[in-house]
């Protein structure tokens, strides 16, 4: 018989059964055809029920068979026990669903290889070391591009090397100024896209050629994603034409649907070649990253040691011409080395700021499937302790234990199955909302989150995994019945109350750490949130402007007189950035014209009124005037003088950036500059209006106008506004526009996330523990109600009867929290990156997963208590 008819007769098995007894009475009927006695024949061939198995065992499998009649068995008895199933499937799918959505996410930004050729010989190259201010270890990405250069020489037998700039977004315009817009762009090498194997979806993609020469070749390569989105796929976007700064690009082609760039979250609109950054000539001007992608056979550590000599001797060669360091500052700047990292799944800041969170959750996520596990786990032991005599009877049958063990697996499975089913829902949904929490203004993160065979892999694993992890003991156990005492009614329920009570343990050690982790985080997003600002953020716009071409100061303050006479506007000022927007300008000062010290000051241009719109009070001295200029005049911030007139008064005495000089006449108090996780800098203040070395004022193109409204909601009036700049001035426009409020929030995005994520999963670590532990109880209760109505009857009071019912469980508890506690402090050290004042050592902090523990357990242990001492001994004692 063919192996195909053998697996579909398992699935026709009454058709089969007719066919073989049909089969045998037609042997029967011959038999009496030759003469035979009737009776004699039967005899002959033995019992029917005998020969129908016989013959069932050589037409089908009979291990698929079985499999199969489990399969069908193990559904029934899920039907027949609805509420209890559906419990046990929604806490397994809550928790398959979040370790799902957190694979999907940890896949995305950290796991998942780039669309390119060869990604695991891709690494980045970056410089590792101590921060020169704080001594604290640092790494660092960024190269010059004329270190690259030298660096891409010197390994060019072993490895090419290419520039990736950060992406940026950056104004453009296409047929007129009148439709600026804006994109993501990138500097790319032009060899990038040959050595990544890519190939045009139109067009053709930059080369080497198009790389050659400072600002030569004005071309343009954009993503299908771009092209897509803002073209519609036109089939003539070949040959059309944008403006970025005072440069025309041209459109060459346009890259594969499937690359959308290295910068991991970001999805790149346009590619230019690096020789048409501005930096590309400078020796003091890092921005962009390094990859590199090692020749077949080639060994990462030669090439390292290669590229550390080159970019040690280029910055030796460049210190030369510091000015403004301490001799000690360069020192320190040098013993910077070159280190290398595997990087296929590309490199960008999205990475470096979510990947501990990330895995973090996931940890949390494992946690809660856990407990999910162990919940589950406990409701098969209670059910195979009510099967007892079923798997006894089985076994009297001549039901082997892997026979048990199979059909308790089985029905394992279903509960399983079921829930990855009703997990990959949640998961299709949860990873895209998670991303969508993580939404810098202006640049919201976008990863590609298939359901691929990546992912339907890890699901299938999953589901193999946690079937096993709370099916497999229950199933041992179900399957080493001893039939004689389990029909006596003799089977021991301590040994199953013991192992419950271990499950419980766990459950609390688990939801105690998630308890406890989830209160770090809750804290630090807290304390970010309400941490002094130093400044009102309420009701104030920031308006980052750019001219068509750089305009004198006298233009940039007739459009900030044109808007304070729109209505609805209380104050306006002009800044060169504003606060906590990313941007930051810094050097080393030298106070009196003594030499520059080690630490970092600060920067920032403002006009006159400023300090007034962003309400930053002014301690001693004056505000700015409308005839003071840069350099000439400064305000420093309390925390500048701290560290640079420790024993003076600053005001009337000179500060120096280089050969720039300034005359402190004011001292305004503390506020955050670019971060509001790092503690407060020195910062120095200077006038709007800038000089040249005759005297002349100088022109920019670009400045933030910082408008306070009347209106409780200044996003209201930001149409407004940005339709009255042009107004003011035809070549000004609005490149973005935010509220100062938004940007101070944009700064605890990451902490949000995780503090809503880890209450969430707290939450339902908290439930799946409670109703853990309300199902142990209540099955103990049920097992000793005789135990229960003997006591009862010789006199033990309800108090009694609860202390002997929760006692056990509560030691349980109590275990499980001391042990949670050692994990949570075991714990710190990994998360300490992610925190932000918050000790783990408070006994606030200790408390709370304590208290929150205790009252879940006397809620979980209620019910329990009142069906105990609700039992009527007589009745028991009668049934008995």
């Amino acid at each position: 018989m063919s192996l195909w008819s053998r697996v579909a007769n398992i699935f026709r098995g009454e058709q089969l059964t007719r066919e073989i007894d049909e089969e045998q009475q037609l042997h029967i009927d011959e038999a009496i055809g030759e003469g035979r006695d009737p009776s004699e024949a039967r005899r002959a061939f033995g019992a029917t029920l005998q020969r129908r198995e016989e013959s069932r065992d050589v037409r089908l499998f009979s291990w698929l068979d079985s499999l199969r009649a489990d399969t069908v068995f193990g559904w029934r008895q899920l039907w027949k026990r609805k509420v209890t199933s559906a419990a046990a499937v929604l806490s397994l799918a809550l928790a398959i669903g979040a370790c799902t959505s957190a694979f999907r996410l940890i896949d995305a930004l950290l796991l998942r290889p780039l669309p390119v050729a060869s990604p695991e010989r891709l690494y980045s190259v970056f410089r590792v070391g101590n921060d020169i201010v704080d001594n604290k270890p640092a790494s660092v990405d960024s190269w010059a591009y004329l270190s690259f250069v030298r660096m891409r020489a010197a390994v060019k037998d072993q490895a090419e090397l290419m520039a990736i700039s950060y992406s940026q977004r950056l104004d453009l315009t296409y047929k007129s100024d009148q439709e600026m817009e804006k994109a993501n762009v990138q500097y790319v090498s032009g060899s990038m896209f040959g050595l990544f194997g890519l190939r045009p979806s139109t067009g053709r993609l930059l080369t080497p050629n198009d790389d050659l020469k400072p600002g030569a070749h004005p071309y343009a390569v954009i993503s299908y994603d771009y092209w897509t989105r803002r073209f519609a796929r036109d089939p003539k976007i070949v040959g059309r034409t944008f403006r970025l700064g005072d440069t025309i690009f041209e459109i060459v082609g346009v890259g594969p649907a499937s690359f959308t760039g290295t910068e991991t979250g970001v999805v790149v609109d346009i590619f230019l070649p690096t020789m048409m950054h501005p930096g590309a000539t400078k020796d003091d001007w890092t921005w962009h990253r390094t990859l590199a992608q090692l020749k077949p056979g080639a060994a990462v550590e030669p090439i390292r040691a290669k590229l550390d000599a080159t970019s040690h001797a280029f910055e030796e060669e460049r210190a030369k011409g510091f000015k403004g360091m301490t001799k000690e500052t360069i020192a320190k700047f040098l013993e910077q080395h070159v280190a290398m990292a595997p990087a296929a799944a590309g490199a960008s800041d999205t990475q470096h700021d979510y990947h501990l969170g990330l895995i973090a959750m996931g940890v949390l996520v494992l946690l809660v499937l856990m407990i999910a596990c162990a919940n589950v786990a406990n409701l098969m032991a209670a059910q195979a302790s009510s099967r007892a005599r079923e798997m006894a009877m089985r076994v009297s049958i001549g039901a082997g234990r892997g026979r048990l063990v199979q059909l308790v697996l089985v029905e394992s499975a279903w509960l399983a199955l079921l829930a990855a089913g009703i997990g990959g829902v949640f998961a299709w949904w949860s990873a895209p909302f998670v991303v969508s929490r993580i939404n810098p203004p202006d640049n919201p993160v976008r990863l590609s989150l298939p359901a691929d065979v990546r992912v339907l892999a890890f699901g299938a694993a999953l589901t193999l995994v946690v079937t096993l992890l709370f099916g497999l003991a229950p199933a041992l156990r179900a399957s080493a019945v001893n039939p004689a005492n389990a029909l006596k009614g003799g089977s021991d329920p301590h040994a199953r109350r013991r192992l419950m009570h271990a499950l419980i343990a766990m459950q609390v050690a688990f939801c105690f750490l998630v308890l406890f982790v989830a209160g770090l985080f809750a804290g630090t997003f807290e304390n970010l949130s309400h941490r002094p600002l130093g400044f009102s953020p309420d009701r104030i716009l920031t308006l980052e402007t750019v001219a068509e071409h750089a305009a004198t100061p006298v233009y940039w303050d007739q459009v900030a007189d044109h808007l304070r006479s729109v209505p609805g506007v209380d104050k306006v000022a002009l800044c060169g950035f504003p606060l906590l927007g990313g941007d930051a300008w810094n050097g080393f000062v030298s106070v009196n014209g003594a030499p520059p010290g080690p630490v970092l000051a600060y920067f920032i241009s403002v006009s006159p009124g400023w300090m007034e719109a962003m309400k930053i009070p002014l301690k001693d001295g004056r505000d700015f005037r409308e005839s003071d200029t840069s350099p000439g005049e400064a305000l420093v911030n309390e925390n500048f003088v701290k560290m640079f007139f420790p024993n003076g008064n600053p005001l009337g005495q000179s500060i120096a950036k280089g050969s720039t000089n300034y005359q402190v006449v004011g001292v305004v108090g503390d506020a955050p500059y670019k971060n509001v996780h790092e503690p407060t800098l020195p910062v120095a203040f200077v006038p709007m209006h800038a000089v040249d070395g005759k005297g002349a004022l100088q022109t920019r193109r670009t400045a933030t106008f910082i408008v306070r409204t009347l209106t409780a909601n200044p996003m209201a009036m930001a149409s407004t506004l940005r339709r009255e700049v042009p107004r003011a001035r035809p070549d000004f426009r609005v490149s973005n526009i935010h509220s100062q409020a938004d940007l101070v929030n944009g700064q605890t995005l990451r902490e949000r996330l995780l503090a809503m994520l880890a209450l969430f999963f707290a939450g339902v670590a908290l439930l799946l523990g409670s109703v853990g532990l309300y199902g142990v109880l209540d099955y103990s209760v049920l097992q000793r109600r005789r135990e229960i109505g003997i006591r009862m009857a010789i006199g033990a009071q309800a108090g009694a009867i609860a202390r002997g019912v929760t006692a056990d469980a509560f030691l349980m508890v109590l275990t499980g929290a001391v042990i949670g506690l050692g994990l949570g402090m075991a714990s710190v050290k990994y998360v300490s990156t992610l925190l932000y004042e918050v000790q783990p050592t408070d006994p606030a902090m200790l408390a709370v997963p304590v208290v929150i523990i205790f009252f879940a357990t006397l809620l979980a242990a209620l019910p329990a208590v009142i069906r105990a001492v609700r039992i009527d001994p007589a009745r028991i004692l009668r049934s008995e």
